[in-house]
């Protein structure tokens, strides 16, 4: 394999003592191991550079080999370091206090290849093109490890693909002495360049209320806020056209639908999947309507596809999905809602994401039919931190290593949120495509509230005087499973304290707060309750069936 160009910027601790560096790839530059050397530079740089990659390298670690280069360029990505062997894991702590259980915040083993925007720029390999759209790091922090976690979260939710890579550092006595240090003013200045003013103030605020943060210190943060100009900014990466990709047509797709007492909004669903421009190999139905409610004869009108059909006389969401994957024979799974609405190139679109990023997942976007436009974030092709079971697609053997669904959750939420926290830990690369899309209908009957599992929704509540956004047992215990206890306690804050947000006018935002204010003992008690009950699940589950079981 022929290496493209790699420019090396060479950090070191001290740039008089500087010696000559064997490197052959591209051009190299010694700086100052400082932001203010690197921002200075790469405004330079990024001029007239011509160089498709360019390694961040810190000068006391062993230049990796051309062997792994040719490894890395060969992976899926825009981005690879090794930052978590590099112990940025866990990196700033303060995001704890503000984004606790986002998939992305719990930290995948260091010692294998997976997602993961905590990078060290210590040892860094970046697409240029990323640089020239994003414009690099930001001056203002202390040292490289704050910067380079300032630029690594940026990335990742502009839709750069940001990938762990150990293998990039090797083994050395040496690595001890480069661990990731970052100092809570730089810890500051990250949660105000990514989330703003008010979010740094309530991270202040909860790190000195839960002691992790001394009076004096925490003052003298909050203070000095204000002379801070950070603006978060919300850059999308450009990718350049995706070129024809060409894909095997005879790819055995399993498509897999749960069905509960919905047979009208089935037969939607089942008719799209007639055209569909590859053919699925096969459709497994799992019928869990009550045995009264069941239609003879229903699935007689669609002869013409390959259906199998798997009746469940107890229902739930977890041991019906696992009964389909149980029963499917294909290559690839295709998780869809009884209640979708579908596109007739879904199938091929799916294969043609998988292919052309080299992923292992690759999930769509559900347009709510009573919601309107999608989320900002659902607006462009990322690294996902979801798992929709209404529109993704899957390489049936990367179950092998994540298991099915929890049983945990059969008759509750977050399921699916639960199995992609385990695909992610398992490295897998996974792929939201926002040109990927279905519209889902959200029947009235049906489904989850057959189980009494609908809850109320963030958006319901802010429009809503009454309404309060708890979390679940079922979300308790996914937290439990995945996060620290002081993660698991800064999102049961979040959304107590969020039951007092409301949207529309100034009148109606006091009412809000005024009636919060009256619930604000029964919310600590709801919350509390549910607690315990996802300890007393956490005794009793996890029960997750494998697929070398079946």
């Amino acid at each position: 394999m022929t290496l493209p160009i790699i420019d090396l910027i060479l950090f070191n601790e001290d740039v008089r003592a500087q010696e000559s560096c064997k490197w052959t790839l591209g051009t190299v530059r010694e700086i100052e191991a400082t932001p203010t050397a690197l921002f200075s530079y790469l405004v330079d740089y990024l001029r007239d550079v011509s160089s498709e990659y360019v390694l961040f390298w810190d000068k006391s670690i062993p230049l990796p080999h051309v062997r792994v280069l040719e490894r890395i360029i060969s992976l899926p990505g825009d981005v690879w370091h090794a930052g978590l062997k590099l112990g940025t894991g866990g990196k700033p702590g303060l995001i704890d206090f503000i984004h606790p259980t986002w998939m992305l915040n719990r930290d995948p083993d260091p010692g294998i290849d997976a997602t993961s925007w905590r990078i060290s720029l210590r040892a860094c390999v970046m697409r240029t093109e990323v640089l020239h759209q994003f414009g690099g790091i930001q001056e203002n922090f202390e040292t490289l490890d704050a910067a380079g976690l300032e630029l690594g979260h940026r990335l990742i939710q502009g839709g750069v693909f940001v990938r762990h890579f150990p293998n990039l550092v090797g083994s050395s006595e040496l690595l001890d002495k480069k661990i990731s240090r970052v100092s809570f003013e730089d810890e500051i200045r990250f949660i105000l360049s990514r989330f703003g003013p008010a979010w740094c103030r309530w991270g202040i605020l909860r790190a000195l209320l839960s002691k992790s943060l001394p009076l004096r210190v925490a003052l003298k943060a909050w203070s000095g806020i204000g002379s801070e100009h950070c603006v978060p900014c919300r850059v999308q990466f450009k990718r350049t056209a995706s070129p024809a990709v060409d894909i095997d047509a005879s790819s055995r797709v399993s498509v897999l639908i749960p069905t509960l007492d919905r047979y009208e909004y089935l037969r939607a669903v089942l008719d799209q999947l007639r055209p569909q421009t590859i053919e699925p190999y096969e459709i497994v139905i799992v019928d869990q309507t009550h045995i009264t409610k069941r239609i003879t004869g229903y699935y007689n009108e669609f002869d013409d596809l390959p259906l199998k059909v798997i009746y469940l006389d107890q229902p739930g969401q977890c041991s019906s999905r696992n009964a389909g994957i149980r029963d499917a024979t294909g290559e690839y799974l295709l998780f869809l809602d009884d209640d979708d609405e579908i596109q007739p190139t879904l199938i091929e679109d799916h294969l043609k994401s998988l292919k052309y990023y080299s992923a292992a997942v690759s999930s769509g976007v559900a347009i709510e039919d009573q919601a309107g436009a999608l989320p900002y974030d659902f607006t462009f092709t990322r690294i996902s931190d979801v798992f929709p079971t209404n529109n993704s697609f899957i390489k049936k053997t990367v179950l092998n290593s994540s298991g099915l669904f929890d049983l945990a959750y059969d008759k509750g939420q977050r399921a699916d949120r639960d199995l992609g926290i385990r695909i992610y830990l398992s490295g897998a690369l996974m792929v939201l495509n926002s040109d990927i899309s279905v519209i889902h209908h959200h029947a009235p009957t049906g489904g989850l509230r057959e189980h009494k599992a609908r809850v109320i929704t963030y958006a319901s509540s802010r429009r809503r005087l009454f309404k309060r956004h708890l979390p679940t047992v079922s979300e308790v215990y996914l937290a439990k499973r995945y996060y620290t206890d002081v993660q698991v306690r800064e999102m049961l804050w979040l959304r107590v304290f969020g039951t007092f947000a409301c949207h529309g006018t100034p009148v109606r935002k006091v009412m809000k707060i005024f009636v919060s204010a009256l619930l604000f003992p029964h919310t600590l008690y709801v919350s509390v309750i549910r607690c315990r009950t996802a300890d007393e699940q956490l005794g009793k589950y996890p029960i997750i069936p494998m697929l070398s079981d079946i």
